[in-house]
């Protein structure tokens, strides 16, 4: 399975050690970026990985900020994508189960690389639940296409 991984500075370490983990599981991965710890604009990279994943060229992703939270609001502007915040290995687990989350976010500052390994084996081992979920997932996109 082919995994696009993106971060903005404040990840970029954590991005590395994502990397890592996952090349050790034996997942195929796109490093999207950044390549160093300049200063960068997160959505940049969110955009490149939601891309990826929204055509096709990767499976799924993973991205990671600071907290978490640009990435994964700039990686859902992207249609077709389901881009989680995950917090610990149980909403990993759900994001996937529930949410059908084909991209998983992580804060790189406040989040220690235990709790992502282990999230990451949760979001991977879980499975989407359908039923009553994907009723609900597939109002998702219908609703956010309205122009207001």
């Amino acid at each position: 399975m082919k995994i696009a991984v993106g971060s903005d500075h404040a990840g970029y370490e954590m991005k590395n050690h994502v990397i890592q983990w996952l090349q050790e599981n034996r997942y195929e991965v796109v490093d999207m970026g950044p390549f160093n710890e300049e200063s960068v604009d997160y959505p940049d990279f969110a955009r490149k990985v939601g891309e990826s994943v929204a055509e096709g060229s990767c499976q799924q992703g993973v991205l990671l900020c600071g907290t978490g939270i640009g990435v994964s609001i700039s990686a859902n502007k992207v249609k077709g994508i389901r881009a989680a915040l995950a917090c610990n290995p149980e909403f990993a687990t759900l994001a996937r189960q529930h949410n059908n989350a084909n991209i998983i976010c992580f804060s790189a500052r406040f989040t220690d690389r235990e709790t992502i390994a282990k999230s990451l084996q949760n979001w991977f081992a879980a499975e989407f639940e359908g039923g009553r979920h994907e009723r609900r997932v597939n109002k998702i996109e219908p609703c956010c296409s309205k122009s207001v």
